[in-house]
């Protein structure tokens, strides 16, 4: 084994489930508390049990991962089962996917960010932004408003050796969230995901998801180039008896997109990127906020 291969099996053992726990705010009222953090939950090659969508790992590209951008629309959630507590999260980052394509090494270190989208077993629906490091609780974005349909766009970037830029903006209120995080990464996968998070606390575990409209991913890079997605790349999202229940489409024909399908076992591939040069134009009229970074 290389000394690259040495660093990856360190890391996919680093982090445990205890780590994890003992980085976790208390939850609200003594109940549960939403924490993102888990890597790939996987069953078999292209299939997990906590996410769908794209992932790409070194060993299979070739390459380490020092940058990944992503657009999405936010899907709208509606409760899939009357009286209980549905949640879902969007995002893209590096780390803790597959880095082989038959998703034997799993990387355990993981920068991300995104939205969540959650329904209250009352039914009442919530969404809101976050980024996190692992082992680091999940970091809630409270300056940006979130809102299905909204377009959000993210950059997570290595600006210098072991530190990160995190950029989360919502392109449809004009609202941008910039982070600097030191952080030390494997650098061995890039995703674009869907995810059933975990729930620590009452009922802990996977999270039950609610149903959520189709997930547009699109102008997708890693390493600033577009990332030649390929459906060997695809992930599943499978239930317990193995059954499909999320999964992406094929590539759009520039390879930079895709769609997410939840409750599905089939997804319908969009026809082309969208064109981004209107929300270049209206960039540098954003309200940018935020802050230092805070410790995981």
């Amino acid at each position: 084994m290389g000394k690259r291969g040495l660093w990856l099996a360190l890391v996919a053992g680093a982090f445990g489930a205890a780590a994890l726990c003992a980085a976790l705010p208390a939850a609200a009222s003594g109940s549960t508390a939403v924490f993102h953090a888990r890597p790939i939950a996987v069953v078999a090659a292209n299939k997990s049990q906590n996410w769908f969508g794209y992932n790409q790992g070194e060993l299979e590209k070739g390459s380490t991962f020092h940058a990944i951008t992503a657009t999405w629309i936010v899907p709208t959630a509606s409760q899939r089962v009357a009286g209980q507590s549905e949640y879902s999260a969007t995002w893209a980052g590096i780390g803790g996917g597959c880095v082989d394509a038959g998703c034997v090494v799993v990387d355990n270190s993981l920068i991300q960010a995104g939205t969540e989208q959650d329904v209250a077993a009352n039914g009442a629906r919530s969404y809101s932004a976050w980024w996190e490091v692992l082992p680091g609780p999940s970091m809630s974005v409270t300056s940006l408003l979130v809102r299905p349909g909204d377009h959000m766009y993210l950059s997570i970037s290595e600006s210098s050796h072991e530190v990160w830029q995190i950029s989360l903006q919502n392109q449809t209120r004009h609202q941008a969230f910039r982070e600097s995080v030191p952080y030390s990464s494997s650098y061995a996968t890039a995703e674009w995901v869907d995810e059933a998070p975990v729930v620590v606390g009452t009922n802990s575990g996977l999270a039950p998801l609610p149903n959520l409209t189709v997930t547009h991913f699109d102008q997708e890079t890693v390493n600033g180039v577009n990332p030649g997605l390929q459906a060997s790349e695809e992930m599943d999202l499978v239930d317990g008896n193995g059954s499909v229940i999320g999964t992406p489409s094929a590539p759009d024909p520039e390879k930079d997109g895709f769609n997410d399908c939840a409750w599905a076992s089939t997804c319908s591939a969009p026809a082309a990127s969208t064109s981004s040069t209107s929300l270049v134009r209206i960039q540098t009229r954003w309200l940018t906020v935020g802050g230092p970074a805070q410790a995981g």
